[in-house]
């Protein structure tokens, strides 16, 4: 935002320091409006959902892995991070649109005895797989509501960071350091064969061994240093000079015909 003053999301399943509005999708990340009137009229016209369902509040939280259907332009997106911990609209499949990655926070035993599970976006589920612990990963169907696959937490598997300053980058775990008393500690080893550690409550499972449940985003999560970061944008800017001498090059022959 340019100035002082950002829309702020509503209370929601997502916590409001790791949810962005979408008003904020829409008009900022997207340009499909000009203005928060704009959004608005387009959010009143039933056109965009959030995990299946219609979403019309300009300020409703959307957080890390939700899915953002708009129907009028047939395109969905999932919400990841990028590797300097910022929000990106990562385009998705119309298949991979009908379900999502969420991770177990708490697993108990309800009234008369029913199982249950709670996840970090809010959803409780009743009668899950005995199997399923906390930290684990399960993949959710947004139609039936019902859990199709989980993912362990343990060392081997595919995970992504949502916290702390590592959040966005992906690797696989190789260890766990259990600290009674204080935060447990895992190792984390990226494509690049660069190893780092953080919390466990940091840690995602998106993937068992080293295929992902969800498209990965270019990088895949690998974090560039300073130097490499600046290589990579000097490139990028040369490239699009030249794109754009190609184009001027193309009008003038056009116009001299």
């Amino acid at each position: 935002m340019s100035g002082i003053f950002a829309p702020m999301p509503t209370a929601g399943a997502h916590q409001l320091r790791e949810s962005i509005p979408l008003i904020l999708l829409m008009r900022n990340r997207l340009k499909y409006a000009l203005n928060g009137r704009e959004v608005k009229t387009i959010l009143m016209e039933r056109y965009v959902k959030v995990d299946g369902q219609v979403r019309t509040n300009p300020k409703f939280p959307a957080g890390f892995n939700d899915v953002l259907s708009i129907q009028k332009t047939n395109e969905n997106f999932r919400l990841l991070y990028d590797t300097k911990g910022r929000f990106v609209l990562h385009p998705i499949s119309k298949a991979e649109a009908k379900f999502k990655l969420c991770k177990v926070t708490l697993k108990g035993t309800g009234s008369n005895g029913t199982p249950f599970i709670t996840t970090n976006d809010g959803r409780t589920i009743r009668y899950p797989d005995p199997m399923i612990k906390t930290n684990d990963t399960v993949k959710v169907n947004f139609e039936s509501g019902v859990v199709t696959k989980f993912v362990h937490f343990a060392t081997g598997n595919l995970c992504t960071i949502t916290g702390g300053h590592n959040t966005g980058r992906i690797g696989e775990i190789i260890q766990r350091e259990s600290h009674p008393g204080s935060f447990e500690i895992v190792h984390i080893r990226d494509v690049a064969g660069h190893t780092f550690t953080t919390r466990a409550s940091n840690v995602f499972v998106v993937g068992q061994g080293h295929t992902s449940l969800i498209t990965l985003p270019k990088g895949r999560g690998l974090k560039l240093s300073t130097v490499e970061d600046r290589k990579r944008k000097l490139q990028k800017q040369k490239q699009e000079k030249k794109a754009g001498k190609k184009k001027a090059a193309k009008k003038s022959k056009v116009a001299r015909r």
